[in-house]
């Protein structure tokens, strides 16, 4: 496969603020919390945990599409973990939470679909070079279907 690039620009407005230009679909505003920033927009560790949680949700989808299931209106839930790490403040864990609309028992390929869809999953598979990732995965019922545990490649 040949390698793809991208780019996004930035521009700091003032203090902390700054605008991320995404080209054709626009910009948003990205700010440091207080006290540092003024809070005027999501973090930059919002960003990456977004960032995240989308990618696998994503992910899921294309992979349940492959078996020709569909999983009904799909949300997540991230959370993440910050700590000090020698002398800095660093990201030290994400925890990704996927919840379908639907029943898991309802799906028939489920099993399959889980088994790949984080390999698909291109921020999730580079973030976990440094930062631990755990996932699960809830049905409708709320039901865990899926839980990979928290590794780090």
């Amino acid at each position: 496969m040949e390698e793809k690039t991208f780019s996004v620009k930035l521009q700091l407005l003032e203090n902390y603020l700054f605008q991320i230009d995404f080209g054709e679909f626009g910009n948003i505003l990205a700010d440091e919390p207080e006290p540092i920033g003024d809070g005027e927009g999501p973090s930059p560790t919002g960003l990456l945990a977004a960032s995240v949680a989308n990618c696998l949700s994503a992910s899921l989808l294309f992979a349940l599409r492959k078996y020709k299931q569909d999983p009904g209106d799909i949300n997540a839930t991230v959370t993440g973990t910050i700590a000090r790490v020698e002398k800095y403040q660093r990201v030290t864990k994400l925890s990704v939470q996927i919840h379908l609309a639907v029943a898991g028992e309802s799906l028939a390929d489920l099993d399959k679909a889980v088994s790949q869809f984080e390999n698909f999953c291109t921020v999730t598979e580079s973030v976990r070079h440094g930062i631990p990732v755990d996932v699960e995965i809830f049905d409708n019922a709320g039901i865990s279907v899926h839980r990979s545990a928290a590794i780090q490649a």
